[in-house]
């Protein structure tokens, strides 16, 4: 079983991260179109099913994995050093979930007011912490 919980992990990290790097690039265009243009409200629609369609249900699911591969097999050993960057490193990433959510709800309450540039550099947020997350998944480092 213990494979399986670990693929399916796998599969929604990835998931998630698609998401998450893709989120902030349909923010750029949406940022350069007009408020209210029909442009503009087909972002809105592709923002919203991205978010909850697809990015939710998949923090979710690396979420439910991902403590169940931590406690349900006993295998973590949670006195190194790399978990605990794991762990903190997984909790920044969902807090920048949420931070991309509250972007959503101003885009869709046309309440926008950052320029295209600053969702370009947050584009690269959550890659950033998936390389914490990697390294110190497979380096431990300490």
């Amino acid at each position: 079983m213990y494979e399986w919980v670990k693929a399916l992990h796998v599969i929604s990290v990835i998931a998630w991260m698609a998401g998450m790097m893709y989120l902030p690039r349909l923010f750029v265009y949406h940022a350069e179109a007009a408020a209210g243009s029909d442009k503009a409200e087909t972002f809105k629609i592709m923002e919203r099913r991205l978010y909850r369609g697809i990015i939710t249900p998949a923090m979710l699911a690396t979420w439910l994995f991902g403590l169940w591969l931590a406690f349900g097999f006993g295998i973590v050993d949670f006195s190194q050093g790399w978990m605990w960057l794991k762990a903190v490193s997984v909790i920044a990433l969902s807090g920048v979930h949420g931070w991309y959510g509250s972007m959503l709800r101003a885009f869709r309450e046309d309440r926008n007011t950052r320029p295209h540039t600053f969702y370009r550099a947050i584009n690269e947020v959550p890659f950033v912490i998936a390389i914490v997350i990697v390294i110190a998944v497979i380096v431990k480092p300490f």
